[in-house]
Protein backbone atom coordinates (compact mmCIF):
# COMPACT_ATOMS: atom_id res chain seq x y z
CA UNK A 1 0.00 0.00 0.00
CA UNK A 2 1.37 3.26 -1.32
CA UNK A 3 1.33 6.21 1.72
CA UNK A 4 0.93 9.55 1.31
CA UNK A 5 3.91 10.93 -0.54
CA UNK A 6 4.08 8.05 -2.55
CA UNK A 7 0.68 9.25 -3.82
CA UNK A 8 2.29 12.49 -4.56
CA UNK A 9 4.86 11.29 -6.27
CA UNK A 10 2.86 9.23 -8.22
CA UNK A 11 0.70 11.78 -9.58
CA UNK A 12 3.93 13.75 -10.60
CA UNK A 13 5.31 10.83 -12.99
CA UNK A 14 1.87 11.14 -15.08
CA UNK A 15 1.22 13.79 -17.56
CA UNK A 16 -2.67 14.39 -17.74
CA UNK A 17 -4.06 17.03 -19.91
CA UNK A 18 -5.62 19.49 -17.35
CA UNK A 19 -6.99 23.07 -17.63
CA UNK A 20 -7.89 25.58 -15.00
CA UNK A 21 -9.06 28.99 -15.34
CA UNK A 22 -8.01 28.96 -19.26
CA UNK A 23 -4.33 27.68 -18.27
CA UNK A 24 -2.70 24.45 -18.75
CA UNK A 25 -1.76 23.00 -15.50
CA UNK A 26 2.06 20.99 -15.77
CA UNK A 27 1.76 19.71 -12.14
CA UNK A 28 -1.74 19.02 -10.51
CA UNK A 29 0.13 17.46 -7.31
CA UNK A 30 1.74 21.00 -6.80
CA UNK A 31 -0.71 23.67 -8.25
CA UNK A 32 -2.30 25.85 -5.62
CA UNK A 33 -5.91 24.77 -6.65
CA UNK A 34 -5.65 21.13 -6.75
CA UNK A 35 -2.99 20.97 -3.71
CA UNK A 36 -5.67 20.45 -1.30
CA UNK A 37 -7.74 18.03 -2.82
CA UNK A 38 -4.45 15.98 -3.14
CA UNK A 39 -4.20 16.23 0.43
CA UNK A 40 -7.41 14.71 1.03
CA UNK A 41 -6.96 11.90 -0.96
CA UNK A 42 -3.36 11.37 0.17
CA UNK A 43 -5.02 10.84 3.61
CA UNK A 44 -6.61 7.82 2.49
CA UNK A 45 -3.54 6.20 2.11
CA UNK A 46 -1.43 7.61 5.35
CA UNK A 47 -4.77 6.70 7.44
CA UNK A 48 -4.72 2.98 6.27
CA UNK A 49 -0.95 2.67 7.74
CA UNK A 50 -1.85 4.58 11.25
CA UNK A 51 -2.69 1.41 13.82
CA UNK A 52 -6.04 3.47 14.76
CA UNK A 53 -7.51 3.44 11.69
CA UNK A 54 -5.82 -0.05 10.10
CA UNK A 55 -9.34 -1.81 11.46
CA UNK A 56 -11.65 -0.02 8.77
CA UNK A 57 -9.29 1.03 6.18
CA UNK A 58 -7.43 -2.18 5.19
CA UNK A 59 -8.81 -5.85 4.84
CA UNK A 60 -7.64 -8.86 2.76
CA UNK A 61 -8.13 -9.15 -1.01
CA UNK A 62 -10.39 -12.18 -2.28
CA UNK A 63 -8.24 -12.39 -5.24
CA UNK A 64 -4.80 -12.56 -3.60
CA UNK A 65 -4.82 -12.46 -0.19
CA UNK A 66 -2.75 -9.37 0.29
CA UNK A 67 -3.34 -6.71 2.19
CA UNK A 68 -4.81 -4.25 0.76
CA UNK A 69 -6.80 -0.38 1.09
CA UNK A 70 -10.29 -0.84 1.83
CA UNK A 71 -10.76 1.30 -1.28
CA UNK A 72 -9.58 -0.87 -3.56
CA UNK A 73 -11.89 -3.70 -2.10
CA UNK A 74 -14.83 -5.67 -3.37
CA UNK A 75 -17.68 -6.22 -0.80
CA UNK A 76 -18.12 -9.86 0.53
CA UNK A 77 -20.77 -9.08 3.28
CA UNK A 78 -22.87 -6.80 5.34
CA UNK A 79 -19.82 -6.58 7.20
CA UNK A 80 -17.38 -5.22 4.54
CA UNK A 81 -20.77 -2.77 3.81
CA UNK A 82 -21.13 -1.66 7.06
CA UNK A 83 -17.34 -0.58 7.79
CA UNK A 84 -17.43 1.17 4.58
CA UNK A 85 -20.04 3.87 5.64
CA UNK A 86 -17.58 4.10 9.08
CA UNK A 87 -14.79 4.23 7.79
CA UNK A 88 -16.65 7.14 5.42
CA UNK A 89 -17.86 9.41 8.33
CA UNK A 90 -13.95 8.48 10.03
CA UNK A 91 -12.23 10.41 6.60
CA UNK A 92 -14.96 13.01 6.79
CA UNK A 93 -14.27 14.22 10.15
CA UNK A 94 -10.19 13.86 9.72
CA UNK A 95 -11.13 15.98 6.89
CA UNK A 96 -14.01 17.68 6.62
CA UNK A 97 -14.10 17.41 3.04
CA UNK A 98 -14.50 15.01 0.24
CA UNK A 99 -11.87 12.15 -0.03
CA UNK A 100 -12.69 11.28 -3.72
CA UNK A 101 -12.03 7.65 -3.63
CA UNK A 102 -15.25 6.33 -2.45
CA UNK A 103 -16.58 6.80 -6.59
CA UNK A 104 -14.14 4.27 -7.47
CA UNK A 105 -14.58 1.91 -5.16
CA UNK A 106 -18.16 2.08 -6.05
CA UNK A 107 -17.89 1.81 -9.43
CA UNK A 108 -15.59 -0.82 -9.35
CA UNK A 109 -18.01 -2.99 -7.06
CA UNK A 110 -20.63 -2.70 -9.70
CA UNK A 111 -18.97 -3.33 -12.61
CA UNK A 112 -17.47 -6.90 -10.99
CA UNK A 113 -21.00 -7.71 -10.73
CA UNK A 114 -22.33 -6.61 -14.17
CA UNK A 115 -18.99 -7.95 -15.93
CA UNK A 116 -20.09 -11.68 -14.01
CA UNK A 117 -23.36 -11.10 -15.11
CA UNK A 118 -22.91 -10.64 -18.77
CA UNK A 119 -20.41 -13.42 -18.53
CA UNK A 120 -22.89 -16.10 -17.15
CA UNK A 121 -25.18 -14.94 -19.83
CA UNK A 122 -23.24 -13.94 -23.10
CA UNK A 123 -19.79 -15.99 -22.75
CA UNK A 124 -17.86 -12.66 -22.64
CA UNK A 125 -14.10 -12.09 -21.09
CA UNK A 126 -15.13 -8.99 -19.27
CA UNK A 127 -15.55 -10.22 -16.08
CA UNK A 128 -11.73 -11.77 -16.08
CA UNK A 129 -10.78 -8.48 -17.54
CA UNK A 130 -12.22 -6.56 -14.61
CA UNK A 131 -10.66 -8.82 -12.11
CA UNK A 132 -7.20 -8.69 -13.75
CA UNK A 133 -7.56 -4.89 -13.82
CA UNK A 134 -8.65 -5.39 -9.58
CA UNK A 135 -5.40 -7.19 -9.26
CA UNK A 136 -3.57 -4.11 -10.32
CA UNK A 137 -5.31 -1.66 -9.03
CA UNK A 138 -4.86 -3.26 -5.54
CA UNK A 139 -1.06 -4.04 -5.94
CA UNK A 140 -0.45 -0.68 -7.00
CA UNK A 141 -3.29 0.97 -4.52
CA UNK A 142 -4.35 3.14 -7.24
CA UNK A 143 -6.97 5.91 -7.14
CA UNK A 144 -9.97 5.60 -9.71
CA UNK A 145 -12.40 8.09 -10.20
CA UNK A 146 -15.95 6.67 -11.42
CA UNK A 147 -16.87 8.53 -14.58
CA UNK A 148 -20.89 7.67 -15.00
CA UNK A 149 -22.35 11.48 -15.87
CA UNK A 150 -22.86 12.53 -19.32
CA UNK A 151 -23.55 16.01 -20.21
CA UNK A 152 -27.10 14.46 -21.72
CA UNK A 153 -27.71 17.37 -24.28
CA UNK A 154 -31.45 17.59 -24.84
CA UNK A 155 -32.56 15.74 -21.55
CA UNK A 156 -35.92 14.48 -23.36
CA UNK A 157 -34.27 12.59 -25.92
CA UNK A 158 -32.63 9.44 -25.67
CA UNK A 159 -28.13 9.41 -26.42
CA UNK A 160 -29.30 8.00 -29.79
CA UNK A 161 -31.88 10.77 -30.51
CA UNK A 162 -29.28 13.60 -29.81
CA UNK A 163 -28.52 15.93 -32.49
CA UNK A 164 -24.82 15.73 -31.09
CA UNK A 165 -24.34 12.00 -29.95
CA UNK A 166 -20.96 13.08 -27.66
CA UNK A 167 -23.37 14.68 -25.72
CA UNK A 168 -23.44 10.90 -24.56
CA UNK A 169 -20.08 9.04 -24.32
CA UNK A 170 -20.05 6.46 -27.58
CA UNK A 171 -17.78 3.85 -29.43
CA UNK A 172 -16.89 5.54 -32.91
CA UNK A 173 -14.85 2.39 -33.71
CA UNK A 174 -14.40 -1.17 -33.18
CA UNK A 175 -10.94 -2.32 -34.26
CA UNK A 176 -8.84 -5.55 -33.80
CA UNK A 177 -6.88 -4.81 -30.40
CA UNK A 178 -9.59 -2.37 -29.27
CA UNK A 179 -12.59 0.30 -29.31
CA UNK A 180 -12.16 4.07 -29.66
CA UNK A 181 -14.55 6.48 -27.84
CA UNK A 182 -15.90 10.15 -28.12
CA UNK A 183 -18.25 12.55 -25.38
CA UNK A 184 -17.49 13.44 -22.69
CA UNK A 185 -18.32 12.72 -18.80
CA UNK A 186 -19.38 16.47 -16.08
CA UNK A 187 -18.60 16.36 -12.30
CA UNK A 188 -16.34 13.94 -12.21
CA UNK A 189 -15.42 13.76 -8.42
CA UNK A 190 -11.18 13.47 -7.92
CA UNK A 191 -10.73 14.01 -11.74
CA UNK A 192 -7.62 15.49 -12.18
CA UNK A 193 -5.72 13.86 -9.59
CA UNK A 194 -6.52 10.43 -10.05
CA UNK A 195 -4.72 7.66 -11.70
CA UNK A 196 -7.31 6.92 -14.19
CA UNK A 197 -11.14 6.39 -15.03
CA UNK A 198 -13.83 4.31 -14.97
CA UNK A 199 -16.31 4.76 -17.73
CA UNK A 200 -19.43 3.98 -16.86
CA UNK A 201 -23.17 4.28 -18.92
CA UNK A 202 -25.20 6.91 -17.22
CA UNK A 203 -28.70 5.54 -17.80
CA UNK A 204 -30.99 2.57 -19.03
CA UNK A 205 -30.23 2.01 -23.11
CA UNK A 206 -32.28 0.38 -25.97
CA UNK A 207 -30.61 -1.13 -29.12
CA UNK A 208 -30.49 1.68 -30.56
CA UNK A 209 -28.54 3.13 -28.68
CA UNK A 210 -26.13 0.31 -28.03
CA UNK A 211 -22.93 1.77 -29.21
CA UNK A 212 -23.92 3.77 -26.26
CA UNK A 213 -23.44 1.09 -24.20
CA UNK A 214 -19.50 1.11 -23.04
CA UNK A 215 -17.91 0.84 -19.78
CA UNK A 216 -13.72 0.92 -19.67
CA UNK A 217 -11.21 1.37 -17.52
CA UNK A 218 -9.23 5.00 -19.60
CA UNK A 219 -5.75 6.22 -17.56
CA UNK A 220 -5.64 9.83 -16.88
CA UNK A 221 -2.77 10.26 -19.59
CA UNK A 222 -3.93 8.51 -22.34
CA UNK A 223 -4.17 10.64 -25.44
CA UNK A 224 -7.40 12.47 -26.11
CA UNK A 225 -8.31 12.36 -22.81
CA UNK A 226 -8.68 16.25 -21.61
CA UNK A 227 -9.51 17.29 -18.33
CA UNK A 228 -11.21 20.96 -17.40
CA UNK A 229 -11.20 21.98 -14.05
CA UNK A 230 -14.80 22.84 -12.73
CA UNK A 231 -14.63 26.37 -10.85
CA UNK A 232 -15.28 26.02 -6.76
CA UNK A 233 -17.13 28.45 -4.81
CA UNK A 234 -14.38 30.90 -3.26
CA UNK A 235 -11.46 28.94 -5.20
CA UNK A 236 -9.17 31.56 -5.76
CA UNK A 237 -8.75 32.30 -2.49
CA UNK A 238 -6.47 29.23 -2.31
CA UNK A 239 -4.19 31.04 -4.82
CA UNK A 240 -4.05 34.43 -2.58
CA UNK A 241 -1.88 33.38 0.14
CA UNK A 242 -4.61 33.73 2.51
CA UNK A 243 -4.63 30.56 4.34
CA UNK A 244 -7.69 31.56 7.52
CA UNK A 245 -10.10 33.04 4.06
CA UNK A 246 -9.98 29.19 2.81
CA UNK A 247 -11.65 28.18 6.18
CA UNK A 248 -10.07 24.15 5.13
CA UNK A 249 -6.58 25.31 3.50
CA UNK A 250 -5.23 21.68 4.33
CA UNK A 251 -8.11 19.42 2.74
CA UNK A 252 -10.75 21.90 0.44
CA UNK A 253 -14.38 21.93 0.63
CA UNK A 254 -14.90 19.74 -1.79
CA UNK A 255 -13.82 16.63 -4.26
CA UNK A 256 -12.93 19.12 -7.11
CA UNK A 257 -14.84 17.95 -9.87
CA UNK A 258 -14.08 18.14 -13.56
CA UNK A 259 -15.60 18.07 -16.88
CA UNK A 260 -13.49 15.09 -18.81
CA UNK A 261 -13.79 14.83 -22.78
CA UNK A 262 -12.47 11.85 -23.94
CA UNK A 263 -11.31 13.09 -27.59
CA UNK A 264 -11.41 9.54 -30.17
CA UNK A 265 -9.55 7.83 -27.22
CA UNK A 266 -8.15 4.53 -27.81
CA UNK A 267 -8.91 1.61 -25.20
CA UNK A 268 -7.49 -2.06 -25.80
CA UNK A 269 -9.89 -4.40 -25.33
CA UNK A 270 -8.26 -5.48 -22.14
CA UNK A 271 -9.52 -2.32 -20.35
CA UNK A 272 -12.96 -2.66 -22.00
CA UNK A 273 -16.28 -4.31 -19.90
CA UNK A 274 -19.07 -3.62 -21.81
CA UNK A 275 -19.26 -2.98 -25.71
CA UNK A 276 -23.08 -2.45 -27.06
CA UNK A 277 -24.87 -4.84 -24.57
CA UNK A 278 -27.50 -2.34 -23.90
CA UNK A 279 -29.66 -4.24 -21.62
CA UNK A 280 -27.01 -4.66 -19.22
CA UNK A 281 -26.61 -0.60 -18.95
CA UNK A 282 -29.32 -0.48 -16.46
CA UNK A 283 -28.11 -2.93 -13.96
CA UNK A 284 -24.90 -0.94 -14.00
CA UNK A 285 -26.48 2.45 -13.38
CA UNK A 286 -28.59 0.85 -10.45
CA UNK A 287 -25.73 -1.00 -8.76
CA UNK A 288 -23.31 1.48 -8.77
CA UNK A 289 -26.18 4.66 -7.75
CA UNK A 290 -27.02 2.22 -4.98
CA UNK A 291 -23.68 1.90 -4.02
CA UNK A 292 -23.10 5.74 -4.04
CA UNK A 293 -25.87 6.72 -2.48
CA UNK A 294 -25.13 4.28 0.23
CA UNK A 295 -22.26 6.18 0.95
CA UNK A 296 -23.83 9.77 1.41
CA UNK A 297 -24.89 8.98 5.11
CA UNK A 298 -21.93 8.05 6.16
CA UNK A 299 -19.33 11.09 4.70
CA UNK A 300 -21.63 13.72 4.75
CA UNK A 301 -22.31 12.42 8.72
CA UNK A 302 -18.59 12.76 8.80
CA UNK A 303 -18.98 16.56 7.85
CA UNK A 304 -21.54 17.32 9.72
CA UNK A 305 -19.82 16.05 12.90
CA UNK A 306 -16.74 18.96 11.81
CA UNK A 307 -19.59 21.28 11.04
CA UNK A 308 -21.35 20.91 14.34
CA UNK A 309 -18.43 21.17 16.15
CA UNK A 310 -17.22 24.66 14.82
CA UNK A 311 -20.76 25.80 15.19
CA UNK A 312 -20.81 24.69 18.91
CA UNK A 313 -16.99 26.64 19.49
CA UNK A 314 -18.11 29.53 17.29
CA UNK A 315 -21.06 30.00 19.85
CA UNK A 316 -18.73 29.47 22.83
CA UNK A 317 -16.36 32.00 21.51
CA UNK A 318 -19.85 34.61 20.75
CA UNK A 319 -20.64 34.09 23.97
CA UNK A 320 -24.36 32.21 22.89
CA UNK A 321 -23.82 28.67 23.69
CA UNK A 322 -25.71 28.91 27.11
CA UNK A 323 -28.57 30.13 25.07
CA UNK A 324 -32.08 27.93 25.65
CA UNK A 325 -32.98 28.27 21.64
CA UNK A 326 -28.68 27.78 20.44
CA UNK A 327 -28.56 24.57 22.63
CA UNK A 328 -31.62 23.54 20.68
CA UNK A 329 -30.53 24.36 17.35
CA UNK A 330 -27.06 22.49 18.00
CA UNK A 331 -28.97 19.23 18.87
CA UNK A 332 -31.27 19.20 16.23
CA UNK A 333 -27.97 19.05 14.08
CA UNK A 334 -26.69 15.96 15.96
CA UNK A 335 -30.04 14.63 15.55
CA UNK A 336 -29.99 15.51 11.78
CA UNK A 337 -27.07 13.85 11.27
CA UNK A 338 -27.23 10.80 12.93
CA UNK A 339 -30.31 10.13 11.16
CA UNK A 340 -28.32 10.28 8.11
CA UNK A 341 -25.70 7.84 9.71
CA UNK A 342 -28.85 5.59 10.51
CA UNK A 343 -29.86 5.31 7.10
CA UNK A 344 -26.53 4.60 5.57
CA UNK A 345 -25.99 1.70 8.93
CA UNK A 346 -29.39 0.59 7.62
CA UNK A 347 -28.89 -0.05 4.11
CA UNK A 348 -25.81 -1.70 4.75
CA UNK A 349 -27.08 -4.29 7.31
CA UNK A 350 -29.58 -5.12 4.73
CA UNK A 351 -27.40 -5.67 2.02
CA UNK A 352 -27.28 -9.25 0.00
CA UNK A 353 -24.91 -11.36 -2.32
CA UNK A 354 -25.28 -10.85 -5.86
CA UNK A 355 -24.15 -13.86 -8.23
CA UNK A 356 -20.82 -12.58 -8.25
CA UNK A 357 -20.23 -13.08 -4.73
CA UNK A 358 -19.87 -9.22 -4.13
CA UNK A 359 -22.29 -7.81 -1.41
CA UNK A 360 -25.37 -4.55 -2.45
CA UNK A 361 -26.41 -2.47 -0.14
CA UNK A 362 -30.74 -2.16 -0.57
CA UNK A 363 -31.43 -0.23 -3.49
CA UNK A 364 -34.08 1.19 -1.41
CA UNK A 365 -32.71 2.12 2.02
CA UNK A 366 -29.62 3.10 0.09
CA UNK A 367 -31.82 6.07 -1.75
CA UNK A 368 -33.64 7.15 0.74
CA UNK A 369 -30.73 8.14 2.24
CA UNK A 370 -29.46 9.99 -0.40
CA UNK A 371 -32.90 11.54 -1.09
CA UNK A 372 -32.15 12.55 3.32
CA UNK A 373 -29.02 13.79 2.08
CA UNK A 374 -30.54 16.47 -0.47
CA UNK A 375 -32.94 17.80 2.79
CA UNK A 376 -30.83 17.25 5.72
CA UNK A 377 -27.67 18.89 4.64
CA UNK A 378 -29.34 22.22 3.68
CA UNK A 379 -31.05 22.15 7.19
CA UNK A 380 -27.21 21.28 8.89
CA UNK A 381 -25.87 24.65 6.79
CA UNK A 382 -29.35 26.46 8.19
CA UNK A 383 -28.74 25.89 11.40
CA UNK A 384 -25.09 26.41 11.45
CA UNK A 385 -25.15 30.13 9.86
CA UNK A 386 -28.45 30.98 12.14
CA UNK A 387 -26.01 30.30 14.47
CA UNK A 388 -23.33 32.25 13.01
CA UNK A 389 -24.88 35.43 12.32
CA UNK A 390 -24.18 37.81 9.62
CA UNK A 391 -20.85 38.01 10.17
CA UNK A 392 -20.28 34.84 8.33
CA UNK A 393 -21.22 36.63 5.12
CA UNK A 394 -20.00 40.14 5.47
CA UNK A 395 -16.75 39.76 7.57
CA UNK A 396 -13.25 41.64 6.21
CA UNK A 397 -10.65 39.53 4.92
CA UNK A 398 -7.53 37.92 6.62
CA UNK A 399 -5.68 40.69 4.29
CA UNK A 400 -7.48 43.08 5.92
CA UNK A 401 -7.20 42.25 9.58
CA UNK A 402 -3.03 41.93 8.87
CA UNK A 403 -3.07 45.32 7.51
CA UNK A 404 -1.31 47.89 9.59
CA UNK A 405 -3.55 50.43 9.41
CA UNK A 406 -6.97 49.21 9.47
CA UNK A 407 -6.10 45.17 10.86
CA UNK A 408 -6.41 46.59 14.69
CA UNK A 409 -9.95 47.51 14.03
CA UNK A 410 -10.58 44.04 12.69
CA UNK A 411 -8.92 42.52 15.76
CA UNK A 412 -10.46 44.42 17.78
CA UNK A 413 -14.38 44.32 16.47
CA UNK A 414 -14.37 41.05 15.72
CA UNK A 415 -14.06 39.81 19.12
CA UNK A 416 -16.28 37.92 20.75
CA UNK A 417 -15.55 36.65 24.77
CA UNK A 418 -13.23 38.96 25.65
CA UNK A 419 -10.04 36.01 26.40
CA UNK A 420 -10.73 34.47 22.96
CA UNK A 421 -8.44 35.83 20.01
CA UNK A 422 -10.41 37.73 16.88
CA UNK A 423 -8.45 35.13 15.31
CA UNK A 424 -10.10 31.54 16.39
CA UNK A 425 -13.52 33.33 15.44
CA UNK A 426 -12.46 33.99 12.49
CA UNK A 427 -11.10 30.81 11.64
CA UNK A 428 -14.48 29.26 12.63
CA UNK A 429 -16.59 31.40 10.87
CA UNK A 430 -14.68 30.35 7.46
CA UNK A 431 -14.79 27.22 7.71
CA UNK A 432 -18.72 27.21 8.46
CA UNK A 433 -18.97 29.55 5.31
CA UNK A 434 -16.86 26.92 3.55
CA UNK A 435 -18.91 24.23 4.24
CA UNK A 436 -22.48 26.12 4.25
CA UNK A 437 -22.18 28.34 1.20
CA UNK A 438 -22.30 27.51 -2.87
CA UNK A 439 -20.64 24.43 -4.27
CA UNK A 440 -20.53 22.31 -0.79
CA UNK A 441 -24.63 22.35 -0.97
CA UNK A 442 -24.87 21.97 -4.64
CA UNK A 443 -22.96 18.76 -4.49
CA UNK A 444 -24.98 16.83 -1.45
CA UNK A 445 -28.13 17.89 -3.87
CA UNK A 446 -26.80 16.11 -6.80
CA UNK A 447 -23.79 14.17 -6.12
CA UNK A 448 -24.84 10.10 -6.76
CA UNK A 449 -28.34 11.77 -8.19
CA UNK A 450 -30.68 14.41 -7.70
CA UNK A 451 -33.28 13.77 -5.95
CA UNK A 452 -35.64 12.73 -8.72
CA UNK A 453 -33.23 9.90 -9.40
CA UNK A 454 -33.87 9.24 -5.64
CA UNK A 455 -37.90 8.90 -6.28
CA UNK A 456 -37.75 7.43 -9.53
CA UNK A 457 -35.48 4.43 -7.64
CA UNK A 458 -38.00 4.62 -4.95
CA UNK A 459 -41.21 4.33 -7.00
CA UNK A 460 -39.44 1.19 -8.66
CA UNK A 461 -38.41 -0.42 -5.35
CA UNK A 462 -41.26 0.02 -3.02
CA UNK A 463 -43.42 -2.79 -3.81
CA UNK A 464 -46.57 -1.53 -4.23
CA UNK A 465 -49.09 -4.03 -4.65
CA UNK A 466 -47.80 -6.10 -1.73
CA UNK A 467 -48.84 -2.60 -0.10
CA UNK A 468 -51.82 -2.52 -1.43
CA UNK A 469 -52.84 -6.06 -0.12
CA UNK A 470 -52.00 -5.59 3.11
CA UNK A 471 -54.49 -2.76 3.32
CA UNK A 472 -57.00 -5.13 1.60
CA UNK A 473 -56.38 -7.48 4.14
CA UNK A 474 -57.20 -5.23 6.54
CA UNK A 475 -60.34 -3.11 5.17
CA UNK A 476 -61.94 -6.14 4.12
CA UNK A 477 -61.80 -5.17 0.07
CA UNK A 478 -60.11 -6.77 -2.59
CA UNK A 479 -58.85 -9.87 -3.50
CA UNK A 480 -57.23 -10.28 -0.33
CA UNK A 481 -59.40 -9.85 1.75
CA UNK A 482 -59.66 -13.68 2.58
CA UNK A 483 -55.96 -14.23 2.81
Amino acid sequence: MMCGDEYRESLRRLKPEVYYLGEKIESVADHPAFIPHVNSVALTYDLARAPEFEELLTTKSHLTGEKINFFTHVHHSCHDLVRKVKSLRALGQQTGSCFARCVGHDALNAIYSVTYDLGKKNGTEYHQRLVNLLKEVQAKDLFLSGAMTDPKGDRSLSPSQQKDPDQHVHIVARKQDGIVVRGAKAHITGAVNAHGHLVMPTTSLKEADQDFAVCCYVPIDTPGVIHIFGRQTNDDRKCSGCLIDQGNPEYGIVGGEALIVFEDVFVPWEHVFMCGEYDFAFDLVERFATAHRQNYGGCKTGLADVLTGATYALAEVQGTVGASHVRDKLVEMVHLAETLYCCSIACSCQGYALPAGNFMADPLLANVTKLNVTRHVYELARLAQDIAGGMLATMPSESDWKNTSVGKYVDKYLKGVADVPAETRMRLLRLIEGMTCGTALVESMHGAGSPQAQKIMLMRRANWEHKKRLAQKLSGTGESRHD
